[in-house]
């Protein structure tokens, strides 16, 4: 063995010029990869039991309106028929139109309508006030306003007789109207309370100091900022004028019947016009439908609101 310079070529170390030791070669960097996971697809009732059992409730929900529709398409003859299957008719709505039902209809229509914006222009700013203002006594008011939709409707209804007996607003638009106010002032009251709490008073006192006064802030930042809320207590203020039955049967003759009491003619002594009862019954559903579909999506955030807290 010779001394000589240690060289390094190619993998090689060279010892002198005569020996040689072959060296291994660089180590080459190896990567794992993990084994393939089968994934096994779930059986198909697993994967579809959530909509199945939407469908089924819902169905079980549509069920007596869907039951009311199709009694009121169906002829007189075949009306205790079980069968689903039979010729569909107008004859029922027909027979609707050529009585006093329309007027009841209208009745209906024009005392919800008076009434829930009537409810909404004295609740909507005794609300804010209720929730912003601070005084005494004020949280004492407030309830005492929600005391008003804890008694029965009967406790009311011979005050209210005799008084609009002796002030002529018997059988009228505008007493039934002012009746219903009572009822869903208290509701427009405590719904809006809580949307208006939700508004930052910082927005408020911003519009204060750009010049707006109370109202104005009220009016151009507090109110838009609620639409979704009074569009849900708009919407709940005419349905529960629109089904009200009770006071509609006392206080009412012939000039102010509404379409829930117009409904109980059908039931005769003779016999009950079944076809006319559902006819008249899903007319009477359709003005509510409409009036929730056009204010749907403010529907909607409306009655989520306050669901998720920070």
């Amino acid at each position: 063995m010779q001394s000589g310079n240690y060289a390094i070529d190619g993998g090689m170390i060279g010892i002198g010029h005569d020996e040689g030791v072959s060296l291994p070669a660089a180590p080459v960097p190896l990567t794992w990869t993990a084994p393939r996971r089968r994934t096994r697809k779930k059986p198909w009732l697993r994967r579809h039991a959530r909509p199945i059992v939407a469908v089924l409730l819902m169905l079980i929900v549509l069920s007596p309106f869907l039951w009311l529709v199709q009694l009121a398409f169906k002829p007189a003859a075949d009306i205790f028929e079980d069968s689903l299957l039979f010729v569909p008719t107008l004859d029922s709505f027909r027979s609707l139109l050529q009585g006093n039902f329309l007027k009841s209809f209208g009745n209906s229509l024009l005392v919800s309508t008076l009434s829930t914006g009537m409810s909404l222009l004295i609740g909507v700013p005794a609300a804010y006030a209720l929730t912003r203002w601070q005084f005494k006594g004020r949280d004492r008011i407030a309830l005492w306003i929600l005391v008003t939709r804890m008694a029965p409707p009967i406790a009311f209804t011979i005050p209210f007789f005799l008084a609009y007996q002796y002030l002529g607003l018997q059988d009228t638009v505008i007493g039934l109207a002012i009746v219903y106010l009572t009822f869903n002032l208290a509701i427009v009251i405590w719904l809006m309370q809580t949307f208006f709490e939700a508004v930052p008073v910082a927005l408020e006192e911003a519009a204060w100091i750009d010049g707006c006064g109370i109202w104005q802030a009220f009016w151009r930042i507090t109110l838009p900022l609620t639409a979704p809320g009074l569009a849900a207590t708009a919407v709940l203020c005419f349905i529960f004028s629109w089904n009200d039955f009770f006071y509609a049967l006392i206080l009412t003759r012939t000039n102010a019947i509404t379409a829930p009491v117009a409904i109980v003619n059908f039931l005769q002594y003779e016999g009950w016009e079944w076809t006319k009862i559902a006819a008249s019954g899903t007319l009477v559903m359709f003005p509510v439908i409409v009036f929730t579909v056009l204010v749907r999506t403010y529907l909607v955030r409306g009655l989520t609101a306050g669901g998720v807290k920070d």
